[in-house]
């Protein structure tokens, strides 16, 4: 599989509209951002950065760039883990071009159009995440409910998605990342073509 198919298919998945609310409110905040400083910045949280803000995350550094936005995308938890396995797989398997370095909690360098995004379990006020004027989108609901205060924050989004951790050891494991990889896509793909309008 190449990237640019996936990202074909992705187009292609309806995105429903109760989400689409929720995304065009981030997609607004970054048309403004935009406006003012030349650029946005979006930090996806959830509890360990080890799927779904870091799926998130890759998404919307894909999309950035496929609609050319000065949109920098972030990712971070309330406790460090690692960015697990089969979310890396899943996303090699898009077409993605992934390396990494070894160790328990592995750094992975996502390729992308001529750049890159590295990725690995991070605190959500990490030094390399932004400190000030950026969006804090709670990416599973355990974050949002125990992580009250973002500081340094504009605006605190709740876009969770279901865990694929619930599938970790079956045989639906690789399936259900995949489900929950593309549904991430899918809604990265509508923000940022809203953003781009």
């Amino acid at each position: 599989m190449i990237i640019e198919d996936t990202i074909l298919e992705i187009q292609e998945i309806e995105v429903p509209n109760s989400r689409k609310e929720i995304l065009d409110s981030i997609a607004s905040y970054c048309k403004k951002q935009i406006a003012k400083n030349d650029q946005a910045q979006l930090n996806f949280i959830c509890t360990h950065n080890s799927r779904r803000s870091q799926l998130a995350q890759v998404w919307a550094f894909v999309f950035a760039k496929y609609y050319n936005l000065p949109i920098q995308a972030f990712s971070g938890g309330i406790e460090v883990t690692a960015f697990y396995s089969s979310g890396v797989e899943v996303l090699q398997s898009t077409g993605l071009k992934i390396t990494n370095y070894e160790g328990v909690n592995p750094k992975y360098t996502v390729h992308y159009q001529g750049d890159v995004l590295n990725c690995w379990s991070k605190l959500y006020n990490d030094k390399q995440n932004p400190k000030s004027s950026f969006a804090a989108i709670m990416t599973c609901s355990h974050a949002d409910d125990n992580c009250p205060l973002v500081s340094g924050s504009d605006l605190r989004i709740p876009l969770t998605y279901l865990d694929p951790k619930i599938a970790d050891g079956s045989a639906e494991e690789i399936k259900k990342y995949h489900e929950r990889s593309l549904q991430i896509a899918s809604e990265m793909n509508y923000l940022f073509s809203k953003v781009d309008t």
